[in-house]
């Protein structure tokens, strides 16, 4: 190694050192935890039973961060127009009054479909899509999206970060790979946990790991 590459070496480290230091100290500013959001589907009682038999009801595997949500054992094959598939997508519970599919835009490109950007409970004139059970199927009409980004928080947090409910923001996730992302809805409830949303492209464009926060921007 001659003296030139020892020097940039040395700067490099010495560069790195510091952006690590200069992130750390910033921490404080970054209190929205980041959940990945991999592809589900929210599930109706009645569509439960043509898929997993009459008179079934969701077990639970495991809690979510939001009180009462659980992801649960049952998992059910998605299959698109063109017969491409993908299996073992998780049902979220409990069950609600509308079934709804949720997918990344790489997801659609494996199905070959186009589901629209919404929000939650918006599908109208939204995607269809086939769901295959153990005990049957089902064709949607509609009802298949990807999730727009967004925050769960608590009146509390909401009124600390000076926002309000179905307001749109700005947020930025820190890191070797951190981006800003726009166009971010802010969903306020008392009783959820602060905690934002993303689906894993948006995640793995910014390189979220396990632990990471953002923060809402002015601009």
């Amino acid at each position: 190694m001659d003296k030139s590459d020892l020097i940039q070496m040395v700067t490099d480290q010495v560069l790195e050192s510091l952006n690590e230091k200069s992130l750390k100290s910033d921490q404080s500013k970054y209190k929205i935890p980041i959940g990945i959001s991999v592809r589900h589907i929210h599930i109706t009682q009645s569509d439960l039973e043509k898929l997993y038999g009459s008179g079934y009801k969701l077990t639970k595997k495991s809690d979510l961060a939001q009180p009462g949500e659980f992801a649960s054992n049952e998992v059910v094959t998605l299959v698109g127009p063109r017969l491409k598939s993908i299996e073992n997508v998780r049902i979220l519970g409990p069950v609600r009054d509308h079934t709804q599919v949720e997918v990344s835009q790489t997801d659609a490109f494996t199905l070959g479909i186009k589901p629209p950007v919404r929000r939650s409970g918006n599908i109208s004139g939204s995607e269809s899509l086939t769901l295959v059970g153990p005990e049957g199927s089902i064709t949607l009409k509609e009802g298949v999206i990807r999730a727009n980004r967004h925050i769960h928080m608590p009146p509390e947090a909401a009124a600390e970060m000076n926002v309000k409910d179905d307001e749109i923001v700005s947020v930025e996730i820190p890191g070797k790979k951190g981006v800003i992302l726009r166009n971010v809805q802010v969903r306020v409830k008392k009783g959820w946990v602060l905690q934002m949303h993303l689906d894993t492209d948006d995640a793995n464009a910014a390189d979220v790991q396990c632990g990471l926060k953002a923060r809402i921007i002015k601009e």
